[in-house]
């Protein structure tokens, strides 16, 4: 007998592992836009970096957006309503995202370019901080009443731990999109997308160890599975054997090898989280309130329907993401076309 509720789960953490993995490089390349780049041919370079696949990326988020609804729509409900007012703001911050790289390249004041290219950063930056603290909460415990409602609002998430945790994500975020711009581009671009990967890298590494610090120290729900389940610490180990060889490949200059090994930094963090949350979705601060891979799900019918669709959707969305990044791999080259 299948367990659906599980595999649901195991599903869910895939999906959003994905999307860290492949839109956190173009939010990243985002915020360090106006870092990295210093002229407009340069700037042109990191938006023709991601151009072809930052809206593709976004796939990945809408379809575990889907699958949350689908699964566990009690937790979909608790979060969106619950995370309402941050959820427009990630909302907005990645519409105006969108309409930077699409509208920037439609004028050729030099003002225009500017302000969009500030956008563009600006709201780059805000998306990941916002994931990120969004993520810590759901870690650290939310207050959730007797109806499982969240009452604080978006003040109530700006706690300590949801902070850190969005400084995480923002780091992470940072260091993929370097690795990709080094990888993606030339000359001065790539050497300062280097320099700021490195000093990117070991941010993470000390925000981690902070975030897991406070975590174990205030948070019993977010380390009990590391304290009984040693299969939990999987996670972790990926993450921090990824992290030195994507800093030694940095330094050598592999910019395969660095991407590849920061990507995999990526997926070890979210199955750490993965491991922090089960077998709680939305841990509550009164345990019994807490939303639950077997009290939140969606009955088996549903489970079962929704896993044929996602057996034959998923390697549709498989085939066409390895397509696309096969079709536009190779260092930029600015085109009449081009962002």
């Amino acid at each position: 007998m299948l367990d659906l509720p599980l595999i649901w789960y195991a599903l869910l953490v895939v999906l959003l592992t994905g999307y860290a993995v492949l839109d956190g490089f173009d939010l990243g390349a985002g915020a360090v836009h106006l870092m990295v780049a210093r002229t407009d041919t340069e700037r042109r370079h990191v938006l023709n970096s991601i151009g072809p696949v930052w809206d593709g990326n976004e796939v990945w988020l809408i379809t575990g957006g889907g699958a949350l609804f689908a699964a566990f729509p009690l937790v979909y409900a608790t979060v969106f309503s619950g995370f309402y007012l941050a959820m427009v703001l990630v909302l907005g911050a990645l519409i105006l995202r969108a309409m930077a790289i699409e509208y920037r390249n439609k004028e050729a004041n030099a003002w225009w370019r500017r302000a969009w290219d500030l956008v563009f950063s600006a709201s780059s930056a805000l998306a990941a901080l916002l994931f990120g603290v969004a993520l810590g909460n759901l870690i650290g415990g939310l207050a959730l009443d007797e109806h499982g409602v969240y009452r604080d609002g978006l003040a109530g998430l700006l706690n300590p731990f949801g902070l850190l945790a969005g400084a995480l994500a923002l780091a992470v975020a940072i260091m993929q999109g370097t690795a990709w711009l080094a990888l993606k581009t030339e000359g001065a671009v790539a050497e300062r997308s280097r320099r700021i990967q490195v000093v990117a890298i070991l941010a993470v590494a000390a925000l981690w160890v902070a975030l897991a610090a406070m975590a174990w120290s205030e948070s019993s729900m977010a380390a009990a599975n590391y304290k009984t389940t040693l299969a939990a610490w999987i996670g972790p180990l990926i993450g921090v054997n990824a992290l030195v060889f994507g800093l030694r490949s940095t330094l050598l200059r592999q910019a395969w090898r660095s991407f590849l090994a920061c990507s995999a930094a990526v997926a070890g963090l979210a199955l750490a989280a993965a491991a922090a949350l089960y077998p709680n979705l939305v841990p509550a601060t009164v345990a019994a309130r807490s939303l639950t891979v077997d009290n939140a799900h969606s009955s088996d019918l549903t489970l079962s329907v929704m896993l044929l669709v996602a057996l034959i959707g998923m390697p549709l969305v498989l085939g066409y993401t390895a397509f696309v990044y096969w079709k536009f791999r190779g260092k930029v080259r600015l085109e009449e076309s081009s962002y």
